[in-house]
């Protein structure tokens, strides 16, 4: 497996699932994303509040209008000028997060930057390395990727896949970029996997109130593939004093499949409550 020093970023980090995940046409893709956030729009929470999110990130026609909820919450008048987005490796087993040595990442609706100053700071840190393999074939922040370019016009990006870690070991990632309200949070992830409607609405009910109630512990590898950056978003907003509200809470068998094997996908925000 590769790992490479930090050096210069540079390159493009293409997309790996559009056409797959997502539509591939531009048009397609920006029409779709409009669509899931006009249809959830109406929320209770101020914009303004709304410090990180955890969206899931399946198929859009599976996941698509459960995202929606999630960016919603960010789309109004919001300046932001840098994302913060991890996601769980699906692909590559590893120790720690990892970095891309890509410059730009890009979807069907352009290319954006890498907050190149912000990965530098993490140089230091043991737990954070450049490990292009995990990103190479890796959907899970991809999907993110169209909400945000549509929601924000000009962002730089911090793409961060993580492995196996400590919940304080991506908390201390989260800390050194935290930042103020220019830097939005955005963790990717579905909830459980598999399981028969009934039984899947009764595990996503109770990994719903965990992450409202900020019990980490309780969210294991059951409860959604995401679990460990979920985990350190959790003891990143204990310590700032967050509070966390469920946005929506579907599964596949609500939005495009069948019910006897069902993913769960669940829309959060964390704000000042």
């Amino acid at each position: 497996m590769e790992t490479r020093s930090l050096g210069a970023l540079q390159g493009v980090r293409p997309p790996a699932v559009a056409g797959a995940f997502y539509p591939h046409a531009p048009g397609p893709l920006r029409q779709a994303v409009m669509d899931y956030l006009k249809a959830a729009e109406g929320g209770s929470w101020p914009e303004t509040a709304t410090k990180a999110l955890i969206a899931p990130h399946a198929g859009y026609v599976y996941s698509g209008p459960v995202a929606g909820s999630a960016f919603a919450r960010v789309r109004q008048g919001r300046e932001i000028r840098r994302v913060v987005l991890l996601g769980p490796s699906h692909r590559v087993a590893f120790h720690g997060l990892a970095l891309s040595s890509a410059a730009q990442f890009a979807s069907p609706l352009g290319q954006v930057a890498v907050d190149a100053d912000a990965v530098r700071r993490l140089e230091g840190l043991p737990q954070v390395r450049v490990l292009d393999a995990a990103h190479a074939g890796e959907h899970a922040l991809e999907v993110e990727l169209p909400f945000l370019q549509v929601l924000f016009p000009a962002f730089s990006l911090v793409p961060l896949v993580v492995g196996d870690a400590t919940d304080e070991a991506v908390g201390e990632v989260l800390e050194l970029l935290w930042g103020g309200m220019e830097t939005l949070v955005v963790v990717s992830s579905d909830l459980s996997h598999f399981h028969e409607y009934a039984v899947a609405r009764r595990l996503d009910a109770q990994t719903a109130l965990a992450i409202e109630q900020g019990r980490r512990e309780d969210i294991g590898e059951d409860q959604a593939c995401g679990r460990i950056p979920i985990r350190g978003l959790l003891w990143a907003a204990r310590k700032h004093g967050l509070a966390a509200r469920t946005l929506d809470l579907r599964n596949s068998g609500d939005t495009a499949g069948p019910r006897d094997r069902v993913v769960g996908y669940g829309a959060f925000a964390f704000g000042r409550g």
